[in-house]
């Protein structure tokens, strides 16, 4: 397949009909392009992604709704694709598509064993004691940074607290904690040999601790699993532990520095830092509605011919799940401020592939008490730049800042 150079046509140049979904002028404004793909297909549209790779972007809400909660029609495994002779070996998106046999890519009984195995060791994490622990993580943070007057809220904070926390539910000790983080962030935020190696060693952490807590079990997700009645093989486990630790990385990390922005640049919030926890709470549900973490995700794929939204999709199309374009249908969407109490986004998925319950919960706690423990620390947090100056990071897939500049009176070191 020859090179595709890169995207520098207008948002809305399409090829076929299909419009590209990707490249600098989409990342800039994605909310733009989810509403003319809404307005010139309707809630299923035509797309391509890098290299030019034909999908469907699925952008309405009831459309997502319904793709998500029908896992037979819509299912996951990608190897049922039927572009797989369009995807170069070098391809961007090969680690969303490339089949393993972990959680992520099962279906059926298998799925449920496997889903159901982590949803029952995640319900019995005690969400008072990973609150108090979140409350250490954030004040060990902030002591690092709080006599200065200033920091990164994105580098020196919210990129070093989900991990810290997820290794406390898998019960990693505390000196292990810090090098899992470091090569988890590279594995994911790097590329080429460097990337692999440090993922490599990740895997061989997990493989390590699955050993570990098999001949020392605890009070923990690992020894959970492995005592589960679904009788997981280690090789099983360590796998989905990855999964486990990937989504607890990014997104709650973007999920705490863009409610900390939401909160620095808002109006309605700008008033009630200081001591205000119910804001917090409206905050972090408004980020969900409007810059939810996770905008779109790699995706379903039909298993016969089928009609939705107004499109003919054939058999082994692959489905990406337009997250950010659901939650912004105008159908659905509640207005300036209505937000409140009304959950029924799709940031975390839906259906038997969403999010396992309880996850989302734990990754609010986790938000919150970041949050909550930032604002007590230094109320009179302001940000160093203008809003408008803040950059996104160019990512279809994340929506999150590539720094949060803030300055406060220098505060005293507990």
């Amino acid at each position: 397949m020859t090179d595709v150079q890169p995207h520098t046509e207008p948002i809305g140049a399409a090829q076929d009909g299909r419009i590209r979904l990707y490249g600098p002028k989409f990342e800039s404004d994605p909310a733009a392009l989810y509403t003319q793909l809404r307005r010139q297909h309707g809630p299923v549209a035509p797309v391509l992604l890098e290299g030019d790779v034909p999908a469907w972007f699925v952008c309405g809400y009831r459309e997502v709704h319904q793709v998500t909660t029908d896992s037979q029609q819509f299912a996951r495994d990608t190897r049922r694709w039927n572009a797989w002779d369009r995807v170069p070996p070098d391809w961007p998106l090969l680690a969303y598509v490339v089949h393993n046999p972990s959680v992520m890519f099962t279906e059926g009984a298998e799925h449920r064993r496997r889903a159901g195995a982590i949803s029952d060791a995640l319900d019995l994490v005690d969400q008072f004691e990973l609150s108090a622990h979140c409350e250490k993580i954030a004040d060990r943070l902030i002591d690092e940074f709080a006599g200065s007057g200033e920091a990164d809220l994105v580098s020196q904070y919210a990129q070093r607290i989900p991990l810290r926390a997820a290794a406390f539910m898998c019960g990693m000790s505390e000196a292990d904690t810090p090098n899992l983080v470091r090569d988890l962030t590279v594995s994911v935020d790097s590329s080429g040999p460097e990337s692999m190696e440090a993922y490599g060693r990740v895997q061989q952490a997990m493989q390590n601790l699955v050993a570990g807590k098999r001949a020392y079990p605890g009070p923990d997700v690992p020894s959970r699993l492995l005592a589960n009645e679904g009788g997981l093989t280690d090789e099983e486990i360590v796998l989905d532990l990855l999964v486990v630790l990937a989504a607890a990385h990014q997104p709650t990390t973007n999920w705490i520095g863009n409610t900390v922005r939401l909160m620095l640049t808002d109006d309605r919030f700008a008033t009630s830092l200081s001591g205000g926890r119910a804001s917090v709470g409206q905050a972090l549900n408004e980020v969900l509605w409007h810059d939810t973490p996770t905008q779109n995700f790699i995706g379903r794929f039909a298993t016969r011919d089928t009609m939705l939204g107004g499109q003919r999709v054939r058999a082994g199309d692959l489905l990406v799940l337009g997250l950010a374009a659901a939650n912004a249908d105008p159908q659905v969407r509640p207005g300036e401020g209505g937000a409140l109490g009304n959950r029924a986004q799709l940031s975390f998925g839906h259906g038997e592939h969403g999010c396992p319950y309880p996850a989302p919960e734990l990754a609010e706690v986790i938000t919150r008490t970041s949050i909550e423990v930032l604002l007590d620390r230094l109320p009179d947090l302001t940000l160093a730049v203008p809003g408008e100056a803040l950059v996104w990071r160019q990512s279809v897939w994340m929506r999150g800042l590539t720094a949060l500049p803030v300055t406060f009176t220098p505060g005293y070191v507990r």
